[in-house]
């Protein structure tokens, strides 16, 4: 009896979800037609001109009323029961900008009007390359040489062709920032990699008093189970955010207050040689679509700039339905040692050059210096192998001073030595260096450049 009843429940269901879907599919087929008519008035992609989606311009205000519509309200269905409608509706009336729109910036927009958000900017100057495929949202082969935002354009319209997308071929910069950020937008998206456009796109948030995510370095990591969301000051093992919240702070006066992803990851791979197509090395600059933009030459597993997107579309989309999220707090160690080395610099400056206004590093940027750049150990003893409580009881013996006394004490201009090697140092010329000791110059010289690179500032 039971089972002749659960028998009946199933097929009854079974029946139930077999009509519905009868019913959405002939009401998509009637949608699809106003959609292709809609489409063939929209416009082109061509330059730097706008393209819209489904016929509707992007200065208009999003429709409030999009969840009525029936195939809409099923698309979203799964959204609207785990926010609630009222908090679904906040979302598809929403305005996001995205900017960068490959391996990271192409997933976060997937997702983003795949959860309905009802008004999106798609902003890249780039175009889709055969090696991007490995990680792009919804590039195929077919798509290559097309501009991404073109790209990402056309395959939303067969999405969820009711948001109202406009795609931009254009690089962020002074001259574009009004017609990137006007219009108010709820949330802006930086999936750019270069630093000046990120710093610059950045400042123009917090200016505009604009709600931004930041994404960080996704290259050359393979852990995605150490993907984070913090403040752009906790991230740490990161280049880009170091170099980013280093300029922020020099150039803008920004502490922090910007969400940023990052991986707690170190990096497994380094830039690799630009080969050419002879397949000879070749300056990567010549290749360049925009000097200052890097050319294919960071290692990428394509998964995990997907899943620095999904991570990004979902921090987003929840801001935007007003659903509380607790992320893991970053546990911060003890930057005690740090603190005693930056506070012995100080010291030394002003016994040595009557001032410490020509310290240009914070305690921050301290730790910078002596874990990536000195290991933990003096610039004259790079051959130490110990880390952890050994590394810490030389740091206890070791002290920052300029390499260059002519230049102010930098990120590009200090090195860790031990205090029985300072007096020796500070008595010679650097010129003396270069021709006694020309190896030691050499390696310390690029450590220092090292440095320039990290924190945006080698040309």
């Amino acid at each position: 009896m039971e089972k002749g009843k659960y028998l009946a429940l199933v097929g009854t269901g079974a029946l139930f979800g077999s009509v519905s879907t009868i019913f959405f599919l002939r009401l998509l087929q009637n949608h699809k037609k106003v959609v292709r008519q809609y489409n063939k008035n929209a416009t082109e992609l061509n330059g730097l001109e706008t393209c819209t989606i489904a016929g509707k311009k992007n200065d208009k205000a999003v429709h409030e009323d999009l969840l009525k519509d029936e195939i809409v309200s099923e698309h979203l269905t799964r959204n609207i029961q785990f926010f609630g409608f009222e908090s679904q509706q906040k979302v598809s009336a929403s305005y996001v900008v995205v900017i960068g729109l490959g391996g990271v910036g192409s997933h976060a927009a997937s997702m983003l009007l795949r959860s309905g958000v009802g008004k999106l900017l798609l902003v890249d100057f780039d175009q889709v390359s055969l090696s991007s495929l490995n990680r792009h949202a919804l590039a195929t082969r077919a798509d290559v040489g097309i501009p991404k935002a073109q790209c990402l354009k056309e395959h939303f319209s067969s999405i969820f062709p009711e948001c109202q997308v406009d795609a931009k071929v254009l690089l962020y910069d002074s001259s574009t920032e009004e017609e990137i950020l006007s219009g108010q937008p709820d949330f802006v998206l930086d999936c750019i990699d270069n630093i000046d456009t990120k710093v610059a796109l950045l400042a123009a948030c917090v200016r505009r008093g604009l709600k931004v995510l930041s994404a960080t370095g996704a290259g050359a990591r393979a852990d995605p189970t150490r993907i984070r969301i913090a403040d752009l000051r906790e991230s740490t093992n990161d280049p880009l955010s170091r170099a980013v919240r280093h300029r922020l702070r020099k150039d803008h006066g920004i502490e922090g207050g910007i969400p940023v992803v990052f991986s707690l990851e170190k990096p497994k791979a380094k830039l690799l040689p630009f080969k050419g197509p002879n397949g000879e090395e070749e300056n990567p600059s010549d290749y360049q679509i925009v000097p200052g933009f890097r050319v294919r030459i960071i290692p990428v597993l394509g998964t995990i700039p997907a899943i620095f997107g999904q991570v990004m579309a979902s921090y987003v989309v929840t801001e935007l339905a007003g659903f509380q999220v607790q992320t893991e707090p970053i546990v911060n160690f003890d930057t005690d040692h740090y603190h005693t080395l930056h506070q012995r610099l100080i010291e030394h400056e002003e016994l040595v050059y009557g001032t410490s206004q020509q310290v240009q590093v914070d305690v921050e940027e301290v730790m910078y210096i002596v874990k990536e750049l000195w290991h933990g150990r003096s610039a004259r003893d790079q051959l130490v192998k110990e880390v952890g409580r050994g590394m810490w009881r030389l740091v206890n013996e070791l002290m920052l001073v300029r390499w260059d006394c002519e230049k102010p004490a930098s990120i590009s201009n200090l090195i860790l030595l031990k205090f029985k090697e300072v007096d020796e140092h500070e008595s010679r010329t650097l010129d003396d260096i270069k021709e006694k000791e020309p190896e030691f110059y050499n390696s310390v010289d690029a450590v220092l450049k090292r440095a320039e690179i990290d924190f945006g500032y080698a040309h």
